[in-house]
């Protein structure tokens, strides 16, 4: 566990452990919602780093990781868009990057998801009949994709707002 102190943006000192502490309680609380350890605990700590970028070196000696380790959960959390990949200026290495935006992404990518979703359960009603057991199911199932999609659009809408009127970004 790295437990050097370093300087955080305001240039006051940031303890390593109270940061990873806190790594590791979200990362279990993400963990609880459906993702798997390491991605969370990966992203957990681009979250918390002080620049929101790191690479896999600086994850891996962060997290007590391997590099195989690091690179599958970058893979997944790229794969849902909640981090992207940039060079390293002058250097082949690659790190990644939390947005300050990464739910708003991770969110709204889900709407293509809903969209197949939508298409299959569409085609399960008209290959089941909409008047069968399985057919209303699928049916309503398909209502409720369609209405979170709606809804979704709509908050996501407000959020940009409240987020431009409270960050200015």
């Amino acid at each position: 566990m790295v437990t050097e102190e370093t300087k955080d943006g305001r240039g006051e000192q940031r303890d390593a452990e109270v940061v990873s502490r806190f790594v590791e309680r979200f990362a279990a609380q993400l963990v609880d919602a459906g993702m798997t350890r390491m991605p969370a605990r990966v992203f957990a700590a681009l979250l918390s780093s002080e620049r929101g970028v790191m690479s896999s070196a600086e994850l891996g000696e962060q997290l007590q990781v391997s590099p195989a380790a690091v690179s599958g959960a970058i893979r997944y959390l790229a794969q849902v868009d909640m981090v992207t990949r940039e060079r390293e200026p002058g250097s082949r290495r690659e790190r990644y990057r939390v947005h300050s935006d990464q739910w708003y992404e991770a969110l709204t990518s889900r709407n293509s998801v809903l969209k197949r979703w939508e298409g299959t359960l569409r085609e399960g009603v008209e290959q089941l009949g909409a008047d069968t057991a399985p057919g209303r199911r699928l049916n309503e199932t398909m209502a409720f994709f369609q209405f979170l999609e709606d809804e979704i659009v709509v908050v996501m809408d407000r959020w940009r707002t409240h987020r431009l009127e409270r960050f200015g970004h």
